[in-house]
């Protein structure tokens, strides 16, 4: 046997160029199948928090947003929209908000953070139809004892302008309240719970 000729350099780059390229092919094959793994934009962008400006809404007036895929009301309640709420419970089948879902600092009657701005996932509890917002009071279609409020027109539920379900309609809970915070007194972000609430 002979071994003259043979050239342990060429041998030894032939090895270290081969394994290169091979490492370079690998990460070109990894990457397109780790990366198809993560959760899309789009995926992300639906669970990711929503902020609002809440500087523009005038007393009465309902503002919507998407968030997660759902839609959100934004009310700016009036003093007056307020004292009927704190005053008009007989009606109400869960006028404290046992069996709801809203963050801890949203469990209270008026169901928000701050007394003059609501906010609520508009989804009917029954079966996520979106109800109508009718504040006016005493519609010819609604009679003489309502007092403002969502009317799910699927199957006939009603809720006071807190989110509260009336008694003996097909909705089981309250509106749900998604957890939200204020980031200054005039914008809200819609997907986080208040920095308070867990402290």
């Amino acid at each position: 046997m002979i071994h003259e000729g043979v050239d342990n350099s060429k041998r030894q780059f032939l090895t270290t160029a081969l394994t290169v390229v091979g490492a370079v092919g690998t990460g070109y094959l990894a990457v397109p199948f780790l990366s198809q793994m993560q959760p899309s934009a789009k995926a992300m962008a639906a669970g990711a928090p929503v902020e609002v400006d809440i500087s523009k809404i005038e007393p009465g007036q309902l503002i919507r947003v998407a968030w997660r895929g759902k839609p959100v009301w934004v009310l700016s309640r009036t003093p007056e929209v307020i004292n009927v709420l704190e005053n008009e419970t007989a009606k109400l089948a869960d006028p404290n908000s046992h069996d709801s879902n809203q963050p801890e600092d949203s469990n209270n009657p008026l169901r928000s953070i701050k007394p003059e701005i609501f906010v609520a996932v508009g989804l009917c509890t029954h079966l996520g139809c979106s109800p109508t917002f009718r504040p006016e009071i005493a519609p010819n279609d609604l009679g003489p004892d309502w007092k403002g409020g969502f009317f799910c027109p699927c199957h006939g539920s009603g809720f006071d302008l807190a989110g509260r379900v009336y008694r003996s309609v097909p909705a089981p809970t309250n509106l749900d309240v998604p957890p939200y915070r204020y980031i200054t007194d005039t914008l809200i972000i819609v997907g986080e719970e208040s920095t308070e609430a867990s402290a």
